[in-house]
């Protein structure tokens, strides 16, 4: 049987319960440092990854990340920031981890072993849908049966693993395979790999955003201004991207409800509130098209 990457012995850290706390820290650091140059290895993998995502949200689709364990509760992290960073329907990215909410706070570890829990919780996806499959090791019966049943449905599935060998990687749709090698401690893999895991969700969630219009240049347009602190982000965002005074963008955010996207077009075009929201409707949301191609119609 081949030993599984993440469960490795690290040569490197085999004297670290003999050091100071500073030294372990740096120890522990100087391993993260590796974490980085992993990721940079599957850029390609993750930009195209960012594509099947992004097409599939654009054909109404939806985004679900499945895992056990740490994986899991690293995918329910990044779909719980999906809705209030990008203003996102809450049921467009997903994280689904293995044992239900309670193994968001406890250990259940034999769920991961379940192949038929994995069928189940499959069978919300539907043919538009991606079902991206962490773990670091990439072998838990999990996760297969959830493999099995969302390429039965026909959605398309990605696995995110830091094992070459992983199982769920022979059948799944595209992989990604972030090799960050032996823990710190032997097979603690909340460490190197959930970094990894962490910086790989970003990527897919951010830049498929971005793709389908979420941003424009790199602001927040679509943040949901639920408190105080948001609301001042809002009128920031506002005047930078219009160069309004802070009294103009605030005018304009409460005509829009806080919404940003409105209040840009109102100031820019210098149309009301509705008709604002008549030519963001007329391209999709996507600012950046709605200034390039509605501006000289307006003026007119």
């Amino acid at each position: 049987m081949s030993e599984i990457i993440t469960e490795g012995v690290n040569g490197n850290t085999r004297d670290i319960d003999l050091l100071s706390s500073v030294d372990i820290v740096k120890k522990i650091n100087e391993e993260d440092k590796l974490v980085a140059i992993a990721v940079e290895n599957e850029i390609e993998s993750i930009a195209r990854a960012i594509d099947i995502i992004s097409k599939q949200f654009l054909n109404c689709g939806r985004l679900f990340y499945y895992g056990a364990g740490t994986s899991g509760r690293l995918g329910v992290l990044d779909a719980s920031e999906c809705p209030p960073t990008f203003s996102v329907p809450s049921d467009m990215v997903q994280g689904i981890i293995a044992g239900g909410d309670f193994a968001l706070r406890n250990a259940v570890e034999g769920a991961e072993d379940d192949f038929d829990m994995g069928v189940k919780d499959a069978k919300i996806l539907t043919k538009e849908d991606v079902a991206v499959l962490i773990s670091a090791s990439g072998n838990p019966k999990y996760l297969q049966g959830v493999l099995q049943e969302a390429n039965k449905i026909g959605a398309k599935t990605i696995a995110l693993t830091c094992n070459p060998d992983a199982k769920i990687s022979g059948d799944a749709y595209h992989v990604i395979c972030v090799e960050v090698g032996p823990e710190v401690i032997a097979g603690s893999s909340r460490m190197k790999a959930g970094t990894a895991q962490k910086m790989v969700l970003n990527m897919l969630s951010t830049g498929s955003m971005i793709k389908i219009g979420k941003t424009y240049q790199n602001f927040m347009i679509d943040l949901n201004a639920t408190n105080e602190k948001l609301k001042d982000r809002a009128v920031r965002i506002v005047v930078q991207i219009t160069g309004s005074s802070q009294g103009a963008a605030m005018f304009a955010l409460e005509k829009s409800k806080w919404k940003i996207k409105p209040a840009i077009v109102s100031i820019m075009l210098n149309v009301d509130n509705d008709k604002a929201i008549e030519l963001l409707n007329k391209h999709y949301g996507v600012l950046r098209k709605v200034l390039k191609y509605e501006k000289k119609v307006v003026k007119e």
